[in-house]
């Protein structure tokens, strides 16, 4: 077990987003536990309270929590892929129902917000060529989905 294990609060779709992102990540990602509202606790009783799962080898929790809080940009879920065709798929199942955003960034269905990075960006930006890092944060920018071409001929 994990020492530290982000807890995703939803309203009720605790299970279905933990079933979606195993979908997404498949590999070492599965779902774990699912523990169930009981009488003495204050959800309609025998409704999911909380689902333990496993994303790429990280643990979770999603927590059927109610309405009172929602996701927001301000934590997001940075994912490392090692080339464009990752980037392309992580991109094209996540923004499924979603929305896009700047920067390599996106909300899923549910709210949660992702970065989908491509290693190559950290090597551009961090190009001892100082104009040329410049050139490829200007065109990161200007992007949606990052693009390893685009930014590696800027």
């Amino acid at each position: 077990m994990q020492k530290i294990k982000p807890c995703l609060w939803f309203d009720g779709q605790a299970r279905e987003a933990a079933e979606f992102y195993v979908s997404v990540f498949g590999g070492d990602s599965r779902i774990v536990d699912v523990t169930y509202y009981t009488e003495a606790s204050p959800g309609e009783p025998g409704t999911v309270l909380t689902v333990d799962f496993v994303l790429a080898g990280q643990e979770y929790t999603a927590l059927n929590g109610g309405p009172q809080f929602t996701f927001s940009e301000a934590v997001s879920l940075s994912v490392d892929c090692a080339d464009q065709a990752e980037v392309d798929t992580l991109w094209a199942k996540l923004t499924e129902g979603g929305e896009e955003s700047m920067c390599g960034w996106l909300k899923d269905r549910y709210g949660m917000s992702w970065q989908i990075i491509p290693r190559a960006l950290r090597e551009v930006l961090s190009d001892p060529d100082k104009a040329r890092a410049e050139r490829a944060m200007k065109a990161m920018l200007g992007m949606r989905k990052l693009d390893v071409r685009a930014l590696r001929d800027a």
